[in-house]
């Protein structure tokens, strides 16, 4: 079998709660002597280990706080980890926040572009793809592309950046919650484009709640609980564990 192109060995990473990071004068001299916050470490994962292989699509599953969203991140390369290693052997198009990397005094076509380009796509790309973009994301969108996206809602926000980031060509595909906000409409769109991508030989990992959209998109399924992986099977079999914990 080929080198997996996601493999995690021993993974973890460790956090602080409560951490102040700096005192600005005026704190300290209000607070000098008195009791200060205290730090407490934790480690949203720990100890995981597992590899995807090119083709896969694969679903994490957990109640809220189990390392999830902390695993995409550090599959992306925002979150760098504290123990053991992750290989990720290909380009990563982050659908995670996908509002954020926006910049709120640039209108929408700017921020096109911009986003587009700090992800690695050309300037003729973008001019060329410009209007498909824009048509996806829908009318009010288009309406508000000469706009700042300080004025634009969350779900235009939202939108843009799902049709900027899924015209990356990028080989693997992470997805954290992207179809839990939208209408009905741009929810098809967005389902539609994600089966092409798949259909192309893309490798997806989707953290998700949706029962339907894990089914329908994932045959393998990752359950963590408390940051560690408890199961690693089919996409029911780690649906199943995880259901049997939240009924009990």
């Amino acid at each position: 079998m080929s080198q997996p192109i996601i493999e995690a060995r021993d993974l973890g990473i460790r956090f602080v709660r409560n951490r102040r990071r700096q005192l600005r004068l005026r704190e300290m001299f209000i607070h000098r002597g008195g009791r200060q916050p205290s730090s407490e470490e934790f480690w949203p994962l720990r100890h995981l280990t597992f590899d995807i292989h090119e083709g896969e699509a694969v679903g994490v599953i957990g109640k809220n706080g189990t390392g999830k969203s902390t695993t995409l991140r550090l599959i992306a390369g925002v979150l760098i980890p504290d123990e053991g290693s992750i290989t990720v052997r290909g380009r990563v198009a982050p659908l995670l926040e996908l509002s954020a990397g926006f910049t709120t005094d640039l209108t929408g076509r700017e921020n096109v572009h911009l986003v587009g380009s700090l992800h690695g796509l050309s300037a003729s790309f973008l001019k060329a793809k410009f209007d498909e973009i824009v048509e996806f994301a829908g009318e009010q969108v288009q309406k508000a592309i000469d706009t700042p996206v300080r004025h634009y809602s969350s779900g235009m926000k939202v939108r843009l950046g799902f049709s900027v980031i899924s015209q990356l060509p990028h080989p693997i595909l992470l997805m954290d919650e992207v179809m839990a906000v939208g209408d009905a409409e741009f929810k098809a769109k967005c389902y539609a484009t994600i089966e092409r991508l798949l259909g192309e030989g893309r490798t997806m990992v989707l953290v998700s709640h949706n029962e339907g959209d894990l089914t329908r998109f994932c045959k393998r399924g990752l359950y963590l609980n408390k940051g560690e992986l408890v199961l690693d099977g089919t996409m029911q079999e780690a649906l199943d564990a995880y259901n049997n914990v939240v009924r009990t």
